[in-house]
């Protein structure tokens, strides 16, 4: 009696697992005609989004080469390019942005972060991406302004007028963290989507290497150690003038960039740009900032061209700095530029839109 139950509760015991494996395979086969099916449905959603993207590419330069040859009203192109852009609008802000194919990473992103893919397909996602850039964005420009800040007021309180090598050496660790870190936010951002200019990217890549070659470069001390640390000195300086540009653009202008979104004429996953300068009001406050701090940036590595060159301190590390900061003023100054001037074609633009619009509106209709 007692083996005819143990073999009943062993049939028993078999047949519960051959259902449990039947049911995996159940599921497993269930699982991959999911995907296959959603994977069909995604590819074609996806060539019909690519498709309306490259129509109204299409349809803008169409539009473009008829007002070109006269065969287009420019007051009806002017229509007919703002409900286009309503259309490219709604196509990479809405759900079909997941699938517009992204930009390449890149091979700053591959190097650091390997085949990894860090294109969001969920809104959330991206916004929270933007959200920590601003904030990263925030504590920087902080501390970007009490850090040189700092070491220049210990240099004369406490360090004698010369600067002790290893807190300079601590400050280009961190300056190198930071540019690092912002590199990387602003290729992701970028790859989502954000507007963000090359030039703004590789500007961090030319501070990167700074603030890798600066700490190979010998903090010399006695004698004659202030003119010796003039460039570090000066560089301080600057940084805390970047500092303040810093921390007034975070404050304004993002300000600016919400209402722009929020009114559809900036896209959730733009971002401030580093040249940005402003609207009227914080135009005057903040292009004499930057055109200074640009103006600053070029003289202090002509500076440190000038030490190298006179023999005062001759490393290969002060002539690469040197040439790495005019550089960087040449091109912050040339992007400031042109985004200046670019807002004074819109407002010209919107200025002539609105005076016609007035005149239209006050003339005798029949």
């Amino acid at each position: 009696m007692a083996a005819a139950d143990g073999e009943k509760s062993e049939n028993t015991v078999a047949e519960e697992v051959s259902r449990a494996v039947e049911s995996a395979k159940e599921l497993q086969d269930s699982a991959s005609a999911l995907i296959s099916r959603n994977t069909r449905e995604e590819d074609a959603l996806r060539q019909r989004v690519v498709s309306l993207d490259s129509t109204i590419r299409q349809i803008r330069s169409s539009v473009s080469s008829l007002v070109g040859q006269g065969k287009l009203d420019p007051k009806e192109a002017e229509k007919l390019e703002e409900e286009l852009y309503r259309a490219s609008y709604t196509l990479s802000e809405g759900d079909a942005a997941a699938f517009i194919p992204s930009k390449s990473h890149g091979r700053f992103l591959s190097m650091f972060l390997g085949p990894i893919n860090v294109r969001a397909t969920r809104k959330d996602v991206k916004l929270k991406v933007k959200e920590e850039y601003n904030s990263f964005r925030d504590r920087t420009a902080f501390l970007f302004l009490v850090f040189p800040s700092l070491l220049l007021g210990l240099r004369s309180w406490i360090w004698g007028g010369c600067f002790p090598a290893l807190p300079v050496q601590l400050y280009q660790a961190w300056l190198l963290f930071l540019y690092t870190g912002l590199a990387l936010r602003e290729n992701i951002l970028r790859v989502n989507g954000s507007d963000i200019r090359p030039w703004w990217i590789y500007h961090h890549y030319f501070a990167m290497a700074m603030a890798l070659i600066s700490l190979t470069w010998e903090i010399e001390r006695e004698p004659d150690c202030a003119q010796k640390q003039k460039g570090v000195q000066l560089f301080l300086q600057w940084a805390i003038m970047q500092g303040v540009a810093m921390l007034l653009q975070n404050r304004y202008q993002r300000q600016r960039l919400y209402t722009r979104i929020a009114l559809g004429k900036a896209r959730r996953m733009d971002v401030v740009w580093g040249e940005t300068a402003g609207v009227k009001g914080q135009l005057w406050l903040l292009a004499p900032i930057l055109f200074i701090l640009q103006g600053f940036e070029a003289y202090v590595g002509m500076l440190l061209l000038k030490i190298a060159y006179v023999g005062v301190v001759s490393e290969w590390q002060v002539i690469t700095c040197g040439t790495l900061l005019i550089i960087m003023a040449v091109g912050n100054f040339a992007n400031t530029v042109q985004t200046l001037a670019t807002k004074s074609r819109f407002k010209a633009k919107m200025k002539k839109s609105k005076s016609m619009a007035e005149l239209n509106h006050g003339s005798p209709h029949s």
